[in-house]
């Protein structure tokens, strides 16, 4: 009885350690994102903070803002242009340079 019960004990406590190192791996990725900073949705033109909390999008290891929800999808469609774009515009305001260029 005490070998299935150390059996049983030990497939949980594997399940639940698997299960925790799967959520953390998105939460070390994102800590080493690079926050752009732009301050103007790349795809609406408005000033992020406007349409409330600002939407973050992530692409080639740096984090984009928009304005709202509904840019999500317009980003994702072409994230090489509306990247460009936001990052010309933290450029431009100082809060961004690519150091990969």
């Amino acid at each position: 009885m005490n070998r299935i019960t150390t059996v049983v004990l030990g497939i949980l406590l594997l399940t639940a350690g698997s299960s925790f190192a799967q959520q953390s791996i998105p939460q070390i990725q994102q800590a080493r994102d690079v926050q752009v900073g732009n301050k103007t949705c790349p795809i609406s033109g408005r000033a992020i903070g406007e349409m409330g909390p600002p939407y973050k999008e992530q692409y080639k290891g740096k984090v984009y803002n928009l304005c709202c929800g509904g840019c999500v999808a317009t980003f994702e469609s072409d994230p090489e242009k509306y990247s460009k774009i936001a990052q010309d515009d933290a450029a431009q305001n100082g809060q961004y340079q690519d150091t990969n260029q």
